[in-house]
């Protein structure tokens, strides 16, 4: 009996905290017209500077959500661009801060790349996903054109 009145007061007393929790998590997305303005800004820019590339924006768990590679941009700038926006959503932080962690265990990981190129979403605190850039001759070079992609939107989601 006193087992059953100890295991009663416990869950009355658990319940209660239970109930201030919320049972569905809200996440933001970016819609796809933000997504593809993104990716263009980081073309363009490598554009300016005489640079053909591929980019890729991906969500928060590290699926794609637009891909572009310029005409003449090499076929694995997709692949590689693909990784260093993965990378970058998954560790919330710059590739080109990742690079020491490069010959680590985690740093040889299939998916990840750690060098310069991709950069976090993260505005506000929250974070929306990654975007990539491959292609130029020096991976910050690829992460100044990334810049360009997120300061194309990063004004309009600082006011959501």
């Amino acid at each position: 009996m006193k087992k059953l009145i100890a295991a009663l007061a416990l869950t009355f007393t658990i319940s209660p905290a239970m109930a201030e929790e919320e049972m569905v998590v809200n996440i933001k997305r970016l819609s796809m017209e933000t997504t593809q303005a993104m990716a263009m800004a980081a073309v363009e820019e490598c554009r300016k500077q005489g640079i053909n590339v591929g980019v890729t924006v991906v969500d928060r768990n590290g699926i794609p959500q637009v891909m572009l590679r310029d005409t003449l941009a090499a076929h694995l700038t997709i692949e590689i661009s693909k990784r260093k926006a993965y990378t970058a959503a998954n560790f919330n932080a710059a590739t080109s801060t990742l690079e020491d962690r490069a010959n680590t265990a985690v740093g040889r990981f299939d998916d990840l790349i750690m060098s310069a190129g991709g950069l976090p979403i993260n505005v506000g605190g929250f974070i929306y996903g990654g975007i990539g850039v491959s292609g130029a001759p020096t991976g910050e070079t690829d992460e100044v054109c990334a810049q360009a992609g997120l300061d194309a939107v990063a004004e309009d989601l600082e006011m959501l």
